[in-house]
């Protein structure tokens, strides 16, 4: 672009800080007053006119209002521009063209502006153009008086001649010329209440020429600290907000707002061209008063450092003698916000480079060195008003122009921001400008190198034609290098050679042309003596230096030959030509640097021979280090050559250097075979063709051809491998042509895609091997599916690898998907049916997969089945179902996941089986006892010392838990064994226990004999001798302290007192055992405690009916003694019945008693007597009751056990309660509860019950 060039600091390292070296302290400067609106060059071609519009009615006595029009300020130098292209005044009414140009200006069509704007037209605009035209100036009169004229008037119109209405008569405050107000063009219409002047005095004001524009000087000195806080505060005013925190895009914007526009006059100050020499660099120079830290002297000899720059060996400035501020001694620039650089190009159109130590960033917008004219033009164009009065205006630095209109007239701008720490180079002739975001500090210098010569002279040239200075002599800074040919840089000589031609040609022509002129008087004058502004043209302002014009007349001026016409008047013959070198020294002086030119050409035509040299006639790699070697020791330039000749020596050297390891296979690897410093194939062949390209021979080059012939057979190979289908017969091929490839040290494609076909046919051998039945025999399963799928993802494609891969992965997805659906099926709440499970196995059947969910719902599915298969032969069986085995068969019913049919039915019969125990339990067993209900039912044959062990076991344990059980009887087979049902008659089992208790009772009486010894004798369940109170079981007879086994709160029966071991039940009655019977018939399932309940209700029938017969024997022989004494004496009647109370057994006085007490209480209930049958009942109830207390008479006759034991209804209701009424048929004498047969108390009180088995057997007897 050669416009703008950004160097940023190095972000990551920062490795590039120099330090603030300015002296704050000393550092005051006053800086230039900016008016924004001023700057922009056709905002001020506005303002200016509007100034001369002022100035002009100010003359003639009013003061100028803009008006408005649509509420806006109506743009005067836009109308007046738009009339004059138009034709003007007259025309544009003529034509009717104010509505046109109303619509260009912007307004609406259709609301009349075009009327206004005629109107502000001729009152404010048509007045200064005719005095602009001349139209308003008077004709010269010429007034002739007559002698006869008597009286002259004082004052008269110098338009009319004459003073008529001198109250409408004006005198010029100027020149006292008097004009009549409607005699002037335009006639006023009023008197002017101000000074007037007439149209001579006025065009002789406005004629005179503006002053040239330029910047004011600010009255008030700032210091660095105070004009930062003026800075800081008027952006954070301006903007309402924290300065760090305004956008630029933002102030970029309000920036060319402010500079277009005429209503708003912001001022800023610009701390511009700041002398670095009197206050210090910011830059740390070499013997400053700033002391450099140690580890910060590297900024002092740095070539960014800008005191180095424009002095540097490279550059041409070096060649200027003298200091010279801001192009070779740098410049320091304090801004603040919106204050701003104008469009310009640096002098002499040097490079520059503008460094910002700190601050807000710099916005810079810049055009590239070939579009400079086409910039100049663009603003002569849009403002040629600036440049009429200032043709060099672009160089003052006061004027810019919005990018946006440039770059729509055809200029290329290119914009930037630089920020702190950063660097804008500008390159010859390219126009920049720009301005500050804020508060910062910058520095800026110029330079030159090389190719900026031809650029320089074409500058001098541009001066002289501007008539504008120049900063420094460039035919003396050219002469000066030529006098230091012999240490000029090569590529610079060849240049000052160049330009040396011109500047000699150029003289010799300007000599010989004033010598025509006639100038003989020649003189040596030594220009460089004299200071620049003393040697200058007097007509163009140019430097003098190689030679000038003078004339006696005027001492100490002279003019530049190409104006020699221009020193004075005087003869040609009186002017002297001053010369600085005669035309026969400067042609040695460029003879010099033409042969320090050519020993460099000399070198390079021989730089070229070798490296342009071919086949057979390349020259060895010494010959191009021996040319190295003579441009280090001659100082030759670096250029493009040098550059060449340099490279292709370090590339025959490296390439020597590689070739021979490649030969010797001992690259430096860094990990495998992809090494970053090993040379592809292709990299080889280019290597192998760079090796004969080369313009030096190497001997590595033909034996490096060889390998590579070996290279090319080897990728041909593994191409042909490669382009086979995948096998895993071809492992240990593709295992023997990696180990070849390994050998080469070059970077071979060929062995990633051999590793990755090997990778690939093993990996289908593992599949091919988890498939193999023989193998694997279980199949597939899911991890190893994955595993391989894992291992196959990893793997480069290729079709035999997808079609598996496709394979696995659809085998997997069924897979998945059928053991989450198993899974789901198993966890399924409420459990599925066993036609969902066994229609979903039907799908896994054809799945190759090792499925553990499918093969669990297997197993379900025929254990459900196994289970239904049982429920449905317990079902048809017939028989009774055990408890155990309902039990057993829901428990596995629930482990099955499956929903069941007969489940919930097993599960209601076993719940009522467990409440039926649980009521049996409250119904029989004691609270806190430690017998199972089970053991309190059966029969007690387990009597004897081991029990009372046991007993006093559980005594010492605390009797209150009532858990411990002592004999378990939990099974069938136990109860069935305890019982006998089918060896053992109820007798036997009878005579067994009576054996036992027996015998329990004789060795308790025998303990109590008085000839025991009672110290040693040990009784009750502590085990302890007899002491204090103690009380005797009726049963066993075993002796039992008081306060062992009765607690304070039991009450003292009168009764016989039964001992912890023989008391095991609460003693419920009949009726209610032969319910709770009644209701586990019902139920229809068989447990131990049912079978042991019914065995206990037959043997209580048995003995009811043992004790009914003894009582009714004993009623019959009282009656016949009765009837056999009812005539003896009272006293007979008394001892007889005395006996007979003798012989009565304790049993039966006890069952006598318990009768007594029962009908006391039935007349204390005031129960009314009851009808035969119903009375039969009632007692036949009581008898049984009675009977029960005379378990312990031994000698009592053996009845038949099918007598009376249950109701011998056909369903009986097995009724509970304290009354249970029953009824006698009438010809089998048997007895059935009134609720199981149907019959009501009244029925049976007033007629004959006769049982359904005699009704049916009567019925078929009278058949």
């Amino acid at each position: 672009l050669r416009s703008l060039v950004c160097r940023r600091r190095n972000g990551r390292g920062r490795d590039w800080q120099p330090p603030f070296a300015c002296d704050v302290d000393r550092l005051h400067f006053t800086p230039r007053i900016q008016r924004l609106n001023e700057l922009e060059a056709q905002t001020r071609v506005k303002l200016n006119f509007l100034d001369q519009i002022a100035k002009f009615w100010e003359l003639q006595g009013c003061t100028l209002k803009i008006p408005h029009v649509e509420r806006k300020i109506l743009d005067l130098y836009q109308l007046n521009r738009l009339v004059a292209e138009e034709g003007g005044f007259d025309l544009v009414c003529r034509e009717r063209r104010w509505t046109k140009i109303a619509m260009t200006m912007g307004f609406a069509p259709g609301k009349a502006v075009g009327s206004h704007l005629r109107a502000h037209y001729e009152r404010v605009l048509y007045p200064y153009h005719l005095f602009h035209s001349g139209t308003n100036l008077p004709v010269s009169l010429t007034y002739r008086l007559n002698a006869s004229d008597q009286y002259v008037d004082l004052y008269v119109c110098l338009m009319c001649g004459t003073g008529n209405d001198e109250d409408r008569l004006l005198l010029c405050d100027g020149c006292d010329d008097s004009y009549h107000t409607f005699c002037l063009i335009p006639p006023l219409s009023d008197v002017p209440k101000g000074d007037w002047r007439c149209p001579k005095c006025l065009a002789q004001e406005c004629s005179k020429p503006q002053e040239a524009f330029g910047f004011e000087q600010a009255c008030r000195d700032y210091s660095l600290k105070s004009f930062g806080e003026m800075a800081d505060s008027f952006k954070s005013d301006y903007f309402n907000m924290p300065v760090h925190m305004v956008p630029t895009e933002l102030v970029e914007k309000e920036f060319w707002r402010l500079v277009g526009t005429i209503e708003e006059d912001v001022t800023v100050e610009y701390g511009a061209d700041i002398a670095s020499k009197e206050f210090g660099s910011g830059f740390p120079i070499k013997g400053g008063k700033f002391k450099v830290a140690p580890h910060d002297e590297k900024y002092l000899q740095c070539g960014w450092n800008l005191n180095n720059m424009a002095m540097m060996t490279p550059s041409v400035l070096t060649h200027v003698t003298a200091d010279i501020c801001g192009m070779t001694l740098p410049w320091l620039y304090v801004g603040m916000c919106f204050s701003s650089f104008c469009w310009h190009i640096e002098d002499h159109w040097s490079y520059s480079i503008n460094y910002l130590h700190w601050g807000e960033p710099k916005t810079w917008y810049g055009a590239p060195g070939f579009a400079a004219e086409q910039l100049e033009a663009v603003m002569k164009k849009l403002a040629p008003e600036l440049f009429e009065s200032q043709p060099d205006l672009l160089h003052q630095l006061v004027t810019i122009m919005n990018p946006n209109t440039l770059m729509a007239h055809g200029v290329p701008i290119y914009r930037t921001n630089q920020c702190a720490g950063e660097f804008i180079i500008t390159f010859p002739r390219a126009y920049h400008s720009g301005f500050n975001q804020g508060f910062n500090f910058a520095e800026a210098v110029n330079f030159c190198t090389v190719d900026w010569m031809p650029l320089g002279r074409q500058c001098v040239e541009h001066y002289r034609l501007l008539n504008r200075y120049c900063v420094f002599s460039h035919d003396e800074m050219v002469c000066n290098m030529a006098m230091k040919a012999d240490r000029l840089d090569v590529v610079l000589a060849s240049a000052v050679q160049k330009d040396m031609r011109l500047m000699i040609k150029e003289e010799r022509e300007l000599r010989d042309k004033v010598r025509k002129m006639g100038v003989v008087q020649c003189e040596l004058f030594k220009y460089d003596l004299l200071a620049d502004d003393e040697r200058q043209c007097v007509k163009c302002r140019t430097t003098c230096y190689l030679s000038a014009l003078t004339c006696p007349c005027r001492p100490g001026v002279q003019v530049c030959l190409h104006h020699g016409h221009d020193l004075c008047s005087c003869p040609v013959s009186n002017y002297t030509l001053n010369y600085r070198f005669t035309l026969d020294d400067l042609y040695p002086m460029m003879n010099a640097v033409r042969q320090r030119a050519e020993s460099y050409d000399e070198w390079a035509a021989r730089v070229t021979e070798v490296l342009e040299a071919k086949l057979n006639k390349k020259r060895n790699v010494t010959v191009f280090r021996a040319l190295l070697e003579e441009s280090n020791e001659k100082s030759f330039p670096e250029n493009d050559l040098l550059r060449q000749l340099r490279l292709v020596t370090q590339d025959a050297e490296k390439c020597s250097s590689v070739a021979q390891q490649l030969l010797k296979g001992k690259r430096y690897r860094t990990g495998g075979g992809n090494s970053p410093n090993q040379l592809t194939v292709e990299e080889m062949r280019s290597f192998v063709r760079q090796l004969y390209n080369l313009p030096c021979s190497l001997t590595q080059a033909p034996l490096l051809k060889e390998l590579l012939n070996s290279i090319e057979d080897f990728q041909q190979h593994s191409e042909k491998l490669l382009s086979d289908e995948v096998s895993a017969d071809s492992v240990s091929e593709i295992e023997s042509l990696l180990e070849e490839g390994s050998q080469f040290d070059v970077f071979l494609p060929e062995l990633p895609l051999l590793r990755e076909r090997l990778e690939q046919t093993r990996w289908l051998a593992g599949v091919q091997q988890a498939e193999d039945p023989v193998s694997n025999p279980c199949g597939l399963s899911l991890d190893c599916m994955r595993r391989l799928i894992d291992r196959g993802v990893g793997l480069t494609p290729h079709p035999s690898t997808e079609r598996t891969m496709a394979r696995l992965q659809e085998l997997l997805t069924i897979s998945e998907e059928m053991e989450e659906k198993a899974q789901a099926l198993l966890k399924a709440r409420p459990p599925e049916s066993l036609e969902k499970l066994s229609s979903m196995l039907t799908q896994v059947d054809g799945v190759p997969a090792y499925l553990p969910n499918c093969l669990l719902l297997q197993d379900t599915v025929n254990r459900a089945k196994d289970w239904l298969q049982e429920a449905e032969d317990l079902q048809a069986g017939g028989q009774t179902p055990v408890l155990r085995s309902l039990s057993d068969m829901v428990l596995r019913a629930h482990a099955i996941p499956v929903r069941l049919e007969p489940l919930d039915q097993l599960e209601v019969l076993v719940s009522e089986v467990q409440a039926w125990k649980e009521s049996a339990a409250k119904t029989f067993l004691i609270k806190n006892s430690p017998f199972t209900l089970l053991e309190v039912l059966c029969p007690r044959w387990e009597v004897g010392s081991s029990l009372k062990k046991k007993m006093r076991k559980v005594k010492g344990e605390g009797v209150s838990s009532g858990k411990k059980k002592l004999v378990k009887l939990d099974s069938m087979s136990d109860v069935e064994r305890a019982l006998s049902d089918s060896k053992d008659s109820a007798s036997a089992v009878r005579l067994k226990e009576q054996e036992s208790l027996c015998s329990l009772r004789a060795a308790n009486e025998s303990k109590l004999l008085p000839t025991a010894d009672c110290a040693a004798l040990k009784v009750c369940v502590c085990q302890k001798p007899p002491m204090g109170a103690m009380l005797q079981c009726e049963l066993c007879r075993d002796a039992f302290h008081s306060v062992c086994v009765r607690g304070p709160s039991d009450p003292l029966d009168p009764e016989a007192w039964l001992c912890p071991l023989c008391l095991r039940s609460t003693k419920p009655s009949l009726a209610k055992i032969q319910t709770l019977l009644s209701s586990l018939q019902r139920i229809r399932v068989r447990l131990p405690v049912g079978d042991a309940l019914r065995y206990m209700i037959e043997r209580t029938g048995s003995w009811q009916r043992r004790a009914r017969g003894v009582i009714d024997s004993y009623d019959h022989s009282l009656t016949s003694q009765d009837c056999r004494g009812a005539s003896t004496t009272q006293s007979h009647r008394t001892t007889g019945h005395k006996r007979k109370g003798e012989a009565i057994t304790s049993a039966e006085k006890k069952a006598k008693r318990r009768m007594n007490r029962e009908e006391t209480e039935i007349r204390d209930r005031g129960i009314k007597p009851k009808s035969k049958k119903q009375r039969m009942g009632t007692e036949k109830r009581r008898e049984r009751k009675e009977a029960s207390v005379s378990a312990s008479d031994v000698s009592q006759s053996e009845d038949s056990e099918e007598d009376m034991t249950q109701c011998p209804a056909e369903k009986c209701l097995q009724p509970e309660g304290e009354e249970v009424y029953w009824v006698q048929c009438d010809c089998c004498n048997r007895w059935f509860h009134m609720i199981c047969v149907g019959v009501s108390a009244e029925l049976a009180a007033e007629e004959d019950y006769m049982c359904v088995t005699c009704s049916t057997t009567n019925a078929g007897r009278r058949k």
